[in-house]
C-alpha cells in the first residue's frame, strides 16, 4: 500500500504543495493526512470538482506552481467544463496534477450510480487529452510517477491525472475533526422527519448516508419505500429533482432530505427554487459540517447561516433545529405556510457501522415512485 505520508512528502519534494478539490472514499486517507499537515489556505476542500480546478488555475496564474486536485471519477461531470475552456492547452494551457480515486473498476464491485463513470473514464480522459498514471496497492514506483507527472507538467503546461485504485492508500485517519457536539444523529433525526408525514407526502432524498438511512427507517417502520425517491448519485441536484416534482404535483407536500456538502455543491439551485416559488416545496437539510459518505471531510457549513441564506433566495421562511423538539414544533409551523421553506436540522457526523444499503435497485425505486404519483392522480 501507498504511505500516505510518503506520497504527500513525495508532492512536497516536487514543489506541489496547494491541494483542493472534493473528498473521495478511495481518497479519504490521503485527504485526511493532507487536512492534518497542511494549512488551512492550502488545501481548500471546494465545493464542487469544477471549482476545485478554477482554484487550481488561479493558484498557477499567481504563482507559477502547480496545483493537485482531488475527486472522485464521478467529479470529472462538475470538472470537465473548466478542463476544457480554461485548463486547456488550447484556451489559457494551465497545468494541474489531478488525483482521481477509481471509483466502479471494471470488475471491481461498487454501486450503481459509480458503474458508468467507471467504465468511460479513462476514455473521457483520453478524450481529454489528458495523460494518466495508475496507481494500485501493489504500486511501489508512486514517487517515479510523481516525478514524471512533474515533468509532463512543466514541459506541457496542461493537466496531468494519476488515476488511485481502490485500497491503494494505507490507511489514516483524520485528527483535526470538528466536533459540533448536537444531541442528535442524521438517522435520530430523519426519523423523526418520517414520523411527522402525511400519508400522500413524497420524500426527494440526497445521495450518501441519508438516503440509507430513510430506506433504512422505512423497513423498520414497515412501510414501503414508493413514497420516496433516493438520489444515489447526481450529489447536489437532490434539491432540483426535488423541484421538478413539486411543479408537476403542486397538491403534494414535497420534502427534499439533503445534506450541507451537497446543498454547498451546487448552492445556485436555492436561487431557482426561490424565484419559482412552488408552495409545495420542503427543504430538510442535515447538517453535520461534514462530507460524511467519504471520510468525514469538513464542509463550510460552519460559516454559513443555511437559514438566513435560503430566505436572501427567496424562501419564505428559514428555521434551524437542534433538538426533536424543534423539529415537530418547525416542521408544524412549515406545514401551515406557503413555501417555499427550509429546515436545517443540526446533527452529529457518523453513521452505524452495521448500516445497510437499499435493497431496492435504482430502477425499482424510480418505478415504484412514479407508480405512486401515477396512482394518485
Amino acid at each position: 500500500m501507498i504511505p500516505c505520508k510518503i506520497f504527500y512528502d513525495t508532492l512536497i519534494n516536487n514543489g506541489i504543495d496547494f491541494f483542493t478539490g472534493v473528498p473521495d472514499s478511495l481518497l479519504k486517507d490521503f485527504c485526511a493526512y493532507v487536512t492534518d499537515n497542511t494549512l488551512i489556505k492550502d488545501n481548500i476542500i471546494a465545493a464542487n470538482e469544477g471549482n476545485a480546478i478554477a482554484l487550481a488555475a488561479g493558484h498557477h496564474l499567481a504563482t507559477g506552481k502547480f496545483g493537485l486536485v482531488y475527486m472522485q471519477n464521478s467529479g470529472l461531470g462538475n470538472a470537465v467544463n473548466p478542463l476544457t475552456s480554461l485548463a486547456d492547452k488550447e484556451v489559457y494551457s494551465i497545468p494541474m496534477l489531478l488525483l482521481i480515486g477509481w471509483r466502479a473498476e471494471p470488475g471491481v464491485k461498487d454501486e450503481p450510480q459509480h458503474i458508468k463513470m467507471g467504465k468511460i473514464m479513462l476514455g473521457m480522459l483520453d478524450n481529454l487529452t489528458i495523460p494518466y498514471k495508475i496507481l494500485s496497492a501493489e504500486e511501489d514506483d508512486f514517487e517515479i510517477a510523481i516525478k514524471e507527472a512533474k515533468e509532463y507538467l512543466i514541459k506541457n503546461l496542461s493537466p496531468y491525472a494519476i488515476i488511485i485504485k481502490k485500497g491503494a492508500f494505507e490507511e489514516y485517519k483524520l485528527k483535526k475533526i470538528k466536533d459540533i457536539a448536537c444531541s442528535l444523529t442524521r438517522e435520530d433525526a430523519i426519523k423523526t422527519m418520517i414520523s411527522l408525514l402525511d400519508k400522500s407526502d413524497i420524500v426527494v432524498s440526497t445521495t450518501g448516508m441519508a438516503s440509507r438511512e430513510l430506506f433504512e427507517a422505512r423497513e423498520m417502520n414497515k412501510q414501503g419505500h414508493e413514497k420516496d425517491f433516493l438520489s444515489v448519485g447526481s450529489m447536489g441536484h437532490c434539491s432540483s429533482i426535488a423541484l421538478g416534482i413539486a411543479l408537476e404535483k403542486p397538491e403534494k407536500k414535497v420534502y427534499c432530505f439533503d445534506g450541507d456538502g451537497a446543498l454547498i455543491m451546487h448552492a445556485g439551485a436555492l436561487s431557482v427554487i426561490g424565484q419559482v416559488k412552488p408552495a409545495n416545496f420542503m427543504h430538510i437539510v442535515f447538517n453535520n459540517h461534514a462530507h460524511d459518505s467519504v471520510g468525514g471531510q469538513p464542509t463550510a457549513a460552519d460559516n454559513i447561516n443555511i437559514a438566513m441564506l435560503a430566505k436572501a433566495n427567496g424562501y419564505k421562511d428559514g428555521f434551524s433545529a437542534v433538538t426533536k423538539e424543534d423539529i415537530v414544533k418547525y416542521i408544524k409551523k412549515m406545514r401551515k405556510i406557503k413555501g417555499p421553506a427550509l429546515l436545517e436540522i443540526k446533527v452529529n457526523k457518523g453513521a452505524r457501522k452495521e448500516l445497510g444499503r437499499p435493497t431496492r435497485t435504482p430502477i425499482q425505486n424510480k418505478n415504484d415512485f412514479m407508480g405512486f404519483l401515477k396512482d394518485k392522480d
